[in-house]
C-alpha cells in the first residue's frame, strides 16, 4: 500500500519515491511479478472465492488458499529482496525455479515463472540508471536562470531509480544558490527519511549541521558529499542537466502562461492581469448532498492548498441559483470579516481576495451571485459567468458579464482553452466532493447520532437487533439485555429515541 506521513503502522517501509505515480508503478510491478495481495485485512478475511485480481494474474489468492502459506511467504521474501536492491539475485532464483519446473515436466509452472522472469527483467531495465557503485543515495542538483531556481532530485535504492522530480522553490530572492539548496534540503527531509548518502552539486554553508540533524532523524550516520569524479560525478552531471532542462521548460511555460493571462485580461476587460482567479461550481443529485466548490489559480497554475468545499445548508431544493448564491455569500462574507481591507496574502505571495471570479453558469447564476455580493457591500469584484453554448458543446462557451453583455471566443483560442481548464477543474473538484459526501452518507448509521455510542457498542446493538430500526423500536428492557450495553447506556439510547417518555 501507499503511505505518506508518520510511520505509525507496523511493517517495512520503502522510499522515498519521487511521486505517487512512481509508487503506483512499483505497486503494479510487484503485483505482476510476485502476485502479492493488495486488499485490506477486512476484505481478505471475508473472501470465499478469488477476486478479479487472481483471474488477471495479479494475485496468488492466499485468501482462499490457492497458494499455501509457505509459498506465499517465499513470494513476500522475494519482493522484499527485490525492493532492497537484490533484484539480480531474485532474477537468478526465478530462473533456477523455472529450470527445475521444466526438468520436472511441470510446463504450466515453468511458463508462469518464465512470464515472471520477463517481468523482472523489464522492470529492472526500466528502473536502471547508470549508478554503478551507488546502491542507496539521494541526488540533488540546482539550476538558476531568470531569477528562478530549479532543483532536480534522483532517488536511488538498491541501484535502482525510484523516480526523479524537479522542484521549484519560491521566495528565493536575495539568497545565494548554496543557501537555497541548504534550505530546500532541510524542508524536504521534514517529510521523508533521508538516505545515508546525499549527493549534492555544491558546497553547503552548514553541511555538518545538516548531517547531524539528518542522522538523528534516520538513526544512522548520514553523509552529504560533493562527488568530484567517477560514477557519482556522472550522476550529479546528469541531475544538473535535468535541472537546467526542467527550469527551461518552466520558464517557457511561464512565458506562454503570461501571454495567455494578458490576452484573458484584455478579453474580459480587466484593469490588469489577474494574480488570483477563483472558479465556483456546485454538484448535487436533485438537490441532495449538495456541495459547492472553489478552485484557485495563480499566475503559475492551480493553487490546490487554497481549494475550498462548501456543504450547502440553506438551499436544499434543486435550485442551482440559490446554491451558488449561498456559496458566494459565505465565501465573501467571511472574507469581509477577516480581511476587509484586502491586504492579506497567501503563502504563494498573492492576495486572499480574487482579481477574477468565474462562475459555472449563465445569466441566472450571475444574477444570484451579483445580488449576494451587493448585499455584502462587495461591488468591485470582476465577475464572469461561463455557460455552455448551443447543444452544450465545449468550444462554444458563452461568457456573461454582470451588465448583461455576452462574449464568445474562437474555438482555437488559447484564452478559451485556459478558461475551459479552470471551469473543468472546478467541475472535477465539485463532483469529487459530492461523491465523498454521498459515500459517507451510504456508510453512516442512525446509531451514529446517539451520544456515547462508539463503534463497539454500535456493533453490539446491530448484532443483537439486526437493524438500526429495531434498535429504535426496542423496549428499555430489551436494550438492557444486549451484551456489552449497561443499564445506563440502555437508558441513554431509549431516552434518545423516546424523549419525554
Amino acid at each position: 500500500m501507499k503511505h505518506r506521513g508518520a510511520r505509525r503502522a507496523k511493517g517495512d517501509y520503502y522510499g522515498p519515491f519521487a511521486s505517487a505515480g512512481s509508487v503506483n508503478t512499483t505497486i503494479n510491478a510487484l503485483q505482476k511479478l510476485f502476485l502479492l495481495r493488495s486488499c485490506t485485512d477486512g476484505f481478505f478475511s471475508r473472501r470465499d472465492r478469488p477476486c478479479l485480481l487472481y483471474q488477471i494474474k495479479r494475485c496468488a489468492a492466499p485468501c482462499v488458499d490457492r497458494i499455501d502459506k509457505q509459498d506465499y511467504g517465499e513470494l513476500v521474501r522475494q519482493a522484499k529482496d527485490f525492493l532492497g536492491g537484490r533484484s539480480s539475485a531474485v532474477q537468478r532464483e526465478i530462473e533456477q525455479q523455472m529450470s527445475e519446473a521444466a526438468e520436472a515436466l511441470d510446463y504450466e509452472r515453468a511458463a508462469m515463472l518464465r512470464d515472471r522472469l520477463r517481468a523482472a527483467t523489464f522492470i529492472q531495465g526500466s528502473q536502471a540508471i547508470n549508478a554503478e557503485g551507488v546502491q542507496t543515495a539521494d541526488i540533488f542538483a540546482l539550476s538558476a536562470k531568470g531569477g528562478q531556481v530549479g532543483i532536480q532530485a534522483f532517488f536511488i535504492r538498491g541501484g535502482q531509480n525510484w523516480g526523479h522530480r524537479a522542484f521549484f522553490p519560491s521566495h528565493t530572492d536575495g539568497l545565494s544558490e548554496e543557501a537555497v539548496m541548504q534550505s530546500f534540503l532541510a524542508q524536504f527531509y521534514e517529510e521523508v527519511p533521508p538516505a545515508k548518502l546525499i549527493l549534492v552539486d555544491r558546497a553547503l554553508p552548514e553541511a555538518a549541521l545538516l548531517e547531524e540533524a539528518f542522522g538523528e532523524t534516520l538513526g544512522a550516520k548520514v553523509e552529504i558529499s560533493i562527488p568530484q569524479r567517477g560514477n557519482r560525478r556522472r550522476l550529479i552531471e546528469q541531475a544538473s542537466r535535468n535541472a537546467t532542462e526542467a527550469l527551461d521548460r518552466r520558464l517557457a511555460e511561464r512565458g506562454s502562461q503570461a501571454k495567455v493571462l494578458l490576452e484573458l485580461a484584455e478579453f474580459l476587460e480587466l484593469p490588469e492581469v489577474p494574480q488570483r482567479i477563483e472558479t465556483y461550481d456546485n454538484s448535487h443529485i436533485q438537490g441532495d448532498k449538495a456541495v459547492g466548490a472553489m478552485v484557485v489559480a495563480g499566475t503559475e497554475g492551480f493553487i490546490k492548498n487554497q481549494y475550498r468545499k462548501f456543504n450547502i445548508k440553506s438551499a436544499q431544493s434543486n435550485d442551482d441559483f440559490a446554491m451558488m448564491r449561498e456559496v458566494l455569500a459565505r465565501r465573501f462574507g467571511r472574507a469581509m470579516d477577516e480581511d476587509p481591507d484586502r491586504v492579506k496574502v497567501t503563502a504563494d505571495g498573492v492576495t486572499t481576495w480574487p482579481d477574477l471570479v468565474l462562475i459555472d453558469g449563465g445569466k441566472g447564476q450571475m444574477s444570484a451571485v451579483k445580488d449576494a455580493l451587493e448585499e455584502l457591500g462587495v461591488e468591485d469584484l470582476a465577475l464572469i459567468g461561463v455557460s455552455k453554448g448551443p447543444d452544450r458543446n465545449a468550444g462554444r462557451e458563452v461568457f456573461h458579464f454582470p451588465d448583461g453583455r455576452e462574449k464568445t471566443l474562437p474555438v482555437n483560442s488559447q484564452v478559451l482553452f485556459h478558461l475551459q481548464k479552470l471551469r473543468d477543474e472546478a467541475h472535477r473538484f465539485a463532483i469529487g466532493a459530492h461523491r465523498q459526501k454521498r459515500s459517507r452518507a451510504i456508510s453512516a448509521s442512525p446509531l451514529d447520532e446517539i451520544p456515547g455510542i462508539g463503534p463497539s457498542r454500535k456493533r453490539a446493538l446491530l448484532l443483537h437487533f439486526g437493524t438500526a430500526g429495531k434498535v429504535r423500536a426496542a423496549a428499555f428492557e430489551d436494550l438492557q439485555r444486549t451484551p456489552g450495553i449497561s443499564a445506563g447506556v440502555a437508558r441513554q439510547i431509549y431516552d434518545f429515541y423516546h424523549p419525554g417518555a
